[in-house]
C-alpha cells in the first residue's frame, strides 16, 4: 500500500509562482513512476506532468509545458511540482499519482494510487 499527501496549494496571483509536494509512504518510492494531474470544476481530469522513477524522464501536458517542472527526491520519497507563470486557467485541484513500474506515463488509467489533491487557485 502506497499513501501519497499533497501539499503546497493554495491562492495566488496570476504570473506567480508555487510548489506543490506530494509525499510518500512505502519503502519502493524509487521504483514507482510518478505523476501530476489537475481537475478544474466541471472539466475532467487532465494529465499535467509524470516522472519515471529514476527521473531521467519527464513529460509535460502541452498547456504547462515550459512553465512547470517535476521533480523527485527519491531519498526523501517525494515528488514536487514547481509551477511558475501561473494564469487563472491553472485552477485546479491537483493530484499526484504513483504507476506501479518505473517508466512515465501521460495516461491517468496506467496510475494505480492517488493522492487526495490539493487546491491551487490562481486570481486574476
Amino acid at each position: 500500500q502506497v499513501q501519497l499527501v499533497e501539499s503546497g496549494g493554495g491562492l495566488v496571483q496570476a504570473g506567480g509562482p508555487l510548489r506543490l509536494s506530494c509525499a510518500t509512504s512505502g519503502r519502493t518510492f524509487s521504483s514507482y513512476a510518478m505523476g501530476w494531474f489537475r481537475q478544474a470544476p466541471g472539466k475532467e481530469r487532465e494529465f499535467v506532468a509524470a516522472i519515471s522513477s529514476s527521473g531521467g524522464t519527464t513529460i509535460y501536458g502541452d498547456s504547462v509545458k515550459g512553465r512547470f517542472t517535476i521533480s523527485r527526491d527519491n531519498a526523501k520519497t517525494t515528488v514536487y511540482l514547481q509551477m511558475i507563470s501561473l494564469k487563472p486557467e491553472d485552477t485546479a485541484v491537483y493530484y499526484c499519482a504513483a504507476r506501479l513500474t518505473t517508466s512515465a506515463s501521460r495516461s491517468e488509467s496506467l496510475y494505480f494510487y492517488w493522492g487526495q489533491g490539493t487546491q491551487v487557485t490562481v486570481s486574476s
